[in-house]
């Protein structure tokens, strides 16, 4: 087939356009197109006056050497080949199933990779089935009642399943289309295989893992809930067994261990067993809420509103001359604020949409880097400390009842424009016309009391930047939610290039591993992981 480039059509354009804009572009007959097929479909909105969508077509026709003789340009090429291949395994014999521990999109990914070529691997998550996880989670957020081991955080299908499921990426691995594949044979929408920003929506991620689930298990695999892994059995520095809470151990000469970045008691064990970890920079904010319909507007202009374009989003980054940089993360289009907390006394927020993403207000993170010199130390696990100190003064600000701390704009900058180094001095006593959606409450506050200083003052700076880049992100009434701590993992488990830490047989993978961020880098990761194992061990 044929790929063609840069297809640029108005938003109203009808059925037909596409195929007549791919015969013109080829110079043919129409009885001498066979077949058309969406490739990427993106929006340009640059000229808010003249919105357009734009394709890549892969197009099948009649004698297309033609076509290939005349050489390749920039926007007729040879379709590449994007079909998975699979890696050729390996002879060593596996003593017992290799154990995937964890099922977010890393450990998923990684189980269904080994169980589709035969190595029948055993998933340990020690959350509940994706059902269940969902009351618990709705529970939470109703009555502030938090499950340990069932939250946004832990429990089948991962974070992920409580964040919209963006599979926007800035990673280039052929693999990504392979997740892509996967997650449509498990019932997501066949868009997501063409839109240039594609999502499942947290309302429909449910059946799709419980899909994938059923999935590695037809094909010999073998998942388990409530299976807290909390001891590793190592012998010559090499896997033994893995030892699960409250049930015994279990022979485990292969480990994928593809923990959540909320993990913290299974980074503490790991420490603790010798397993080599290393602090490393995340990124701490607030999250922000505006009106839907006034992103849109901003956005799109007049085309706001218009069917093929749905909820606009937005990316913004702001860098402070000589200091930090600020910038949006895990932007949720009609969406909501939600409670992300795992631990008893503290508060982490997090964003969600469902696949309409039809709800009232936007929502983003405002984040900050950090890194190791910020921790207060150089202890493996300070990042993570780092985090827990920011949470509880979070958690004592809205409460002590997991109600988040709430400030509106107009008051975070009150007195922006002073020397730097000060603090925000102004608590919010009053809300305008955007209301928070964070549940289970909410209480005014002053937000500076819960983020470091530096954090506050380069969110002070940006926001008005921002408001140059998309009008209105700095209006007065615009809602801040406190404390974002979870966009990445704050510590890297330590691996080599074949994937395995320092103890033969543990091979760490995914985003609390350290080494991904986002649903389709964690899958991508879990899959390498996967062919780590294939390559060097023969099918059970």
């Amino acid at each position: 087939m044929l790929r063609l480039a840069e297809i640029k059509l108005p938003l109203d354009h009808d059925a037909g356009a596409l195929e007549r804009a791919v015969i013109a572009r080829l110079g043919i007959r129409p009885d001498e197109l066979v077949e058309t097929r969406i490739f990427r479909q993106a929006m340009d909105a640059r000229k808010k006056g003249a919105v357009h969508l734009v394709y890549s077509v892969d197009a099948k026709v009649k004698n297309e050497q033609r076509f290939l003789r005349r050489g390749k340009s920039r926007r007729i090429i040879p379709t590449p080949d994007l079909a998975y291949h699979e890696v050729i395994p390996g002879k060593e014999k596996l003593p017992a199933a290799p154990l995937v521990v964890g099922s977010g999109p890393a450990g998923l990914f990684a189980a269904l990779l080994l169980a589709r070529q035969g190595y029948r691997p055993l998933v340990l998550e020690r959350g509940k089935p994706v059902g269940e996880r969902y009351r618990d989670v709705e529970h939470f957020w109703s009555a502030g009642r938090l499950a340990a081991d069932s939250n946004l955080h832990f429990g089948e299908g991962g974070a992920g399943t409580f964040s919209d499921g963006k599979l926007a990426t800035l990673i280039h691995d052929p693999r990504c289309r392979k997740v892509l594949e996967e997650f449509v044979a498990a019932g997501a929408a066949e868009e997501i295989l063409f839109l240039n920003k594609p999502h499942l929506g947290s309302d429909r991620l449910p059946a799709i893992v419980q899909n994938i689930r059923q999935s590695i298990i037809a094909l010999g695999g073998e998942v388990r809930f409530g299976c807290r892994v909390d001891d590793l059995l190592i012998r010559d520095n090499k896997m033994a067994a893995v030892a699960v809470a409250g049930q015994g151990s279990l022979e485990a000469p292969a480990v994928i261990l593809a923990p959540g970045n909320s993990a913290r008691d299974t980074f503490a064990m790991l420490l603790e067993r010798g397993v080599t970890l290393q602090p490393k920079p995340f990124s701490l904010g607030l999250r922000i809420e505006h009106p839907q319909q006034m992103i849109d507007a901003a956005q799109y202009g007049n085309s706001a509103g218009h069917p093929r374009l749905g909820a606009a989003d937005y990316k913004l980054v702001f860098h402070a001359p000589g200091g930090r940089s600020a910038y949006t993360f895990c932007m949720c289009p009609g969406g909501l604020v939600v409670a992300a907390a795992t631990e008893a006394d503290g508060l982490a927020t997090n964003g969600m949409s469902l696949y309409a993403r039809d709800a009232v207000n936007a929502n983003s993170a405002l984040m900050v880097g950090v890194t190791p010199a910020d921790f207060g130390g150089d202890h493996p696990l300070a990042g993570m400390e780092f985090q827990r100190t920011w949470e509880r003064k979070s958690f004592a600000m809205g409460g002590s009842n997991y109600f988040a701390p709430v400030q509106t704009v107009g008051d975070f900058l009150a007195d922006y424009g002073r020397p730097l180094g000060g603090l925000a001095d102004r608590p919010s006593t009053a809300l305008g016309n955007i209301q928070p959606t964070y549940r289970p409450g909410w209480r005014l506050t002053n937000l500076a009391d819960c983020l470091p200083g530096y954090v506050t003052e380069t969110l002070r700076q940006a926001l008005p930047f921002f408001a140059k880049r998309l009008p209105g992100f700095d209006r007065a009434d615009a809602v801040l939610t406190g404390v974002e701590t979870r966009s990445s993992s704050p510590v890297r488990i330590v691996r080599n290039d074949d994937f395995e830490s320092n103890i033969q047989g543990l091979y760490p993978a995914g985003e609390g591993a350290g080494y991904a961020g986002g649903i389709m880098s964690s899958a991508v990761d879990g899959m390498r992981a996967a062919e780590t194992l294939i390559r060097k061990y023969a099918p059970l």
